[in-house]
């Protein structure tokens, strides 16, 4: 699931080694990256906001369907085969989502850069100018698995039957509606009966804290066996908790509210809690 700096060195030259650089000049929650036009030696551009985003969606970073995330893949040079290694310039933000998503369709070989960027640079690890290639296409294959997957419909549903349990990963401040949202038009709050977990607590400087750290996190929901689905602004910080959950061992079934905040959030009939 999450791999070291260490490792990915001592295994830059396997064949099926495919490296994906999910990086992007900004984000919602405002951190910035300050390492320059770089990337890990070989990497190639996983270009989340757009190619990877369901281009028909009004909402942000909606999971593209199938067919379109295959093909874009191919183009990448993925494989069936293909053992992937994701990261970001953030340490870790993006590259969570990068993984979830591979997982939602069907790739099991797929683990994040724990530390990301930063921590590549800071072993002093060999990086190279952000150049974009040209490379042999491959014959990755989606096999969407939907269960990865909630809706607006599920999460309406979830308010009576109370099946799941909605763990939202955005700040305390923006979850108790104390902080403004930083999509426009957006309303104050939470999803009415969910907990929130903001993602930077699971994380250290980049890194995910240690299994026992996490397992005391995600204990504190006492869940009971229920499904966790996880939210916030549009899907992206989500994954950082789902992946927290995975190193933390925990069993319940997992899945992502992949229109988060950026559709609940809208000016409607949907119900919020301060």
């Amino acid at each position: 699931m999450i791999v070291s700096s260490q490792w990915l060195d001592k295994n830059l030259n396997d064949p099926n080694l495919v490296i994906l650089d999910a990086s992007e000049k900004k984000n919602k929650s405002g951190d910035k990256a300050e390492l320059g036009e770089i990337q890990i030696k070989g990497a190639r551009w996983f270009d989340l906001e757009n190619t990877f985003s369901d281009k028909n969606s009004l909402l942000p970073h909606m999971l593209p369907v199938p067919k379109e995330f295959e093909d874009e893949c191919q183009k990448l040079g993925i494989s069936k085969n293909s053992k992937i290694v994701i990261y970001d310039n953030l340490g870790t933000y993006f590259s969570p989502r990068v993984w979830w998503m591979f997982k939602a369709m069907g790739h099991e070989n797929i683990s994040v850069l724990d530390g990301g960027l930063p921590a590549w640079i800071k072993q002093g690890f060999e990086t190279q100018p952000v150049k974009e290639e040209k490379y042999h296409p491959g014959n990755f294959k989606s096999n969407f698995l939907p269960e990865f997957v909630k809706d607006v419909d599920f999460v309406k549903n979830n308010l009576l039957s109370k099946e799941a349990v909605i763990i939202d990963a955005r700040s305390r401040e923006r979850f108790d509606g104390m902080a403004p949202e930083p999509r426009e038009g957006l309303r104050k709050g939470h999803i009415p009966g969910s907990k929130n977990i903001p993602f930077s607590t699971v994380l250290d400087n980049g890194f995910f804290k240690p299994k026992s750290d996490l397992k005391k996190i995600f204990k504190m929901l006492e869940p009971q066996g229920k499904p966790l689905v996880f939210s916030c602004g549009s899907g992206v910080t989500a994954c950082i908790l789902l992946l927290a959950s995975e190193l933390a061992d925990i069993k319940n079934q997992k899945s992502v509210y992949d229109g988060s905040w950026a559709e609940w959030g809208q000016p409607g009939s949907l119900p919020v809690e301060q």
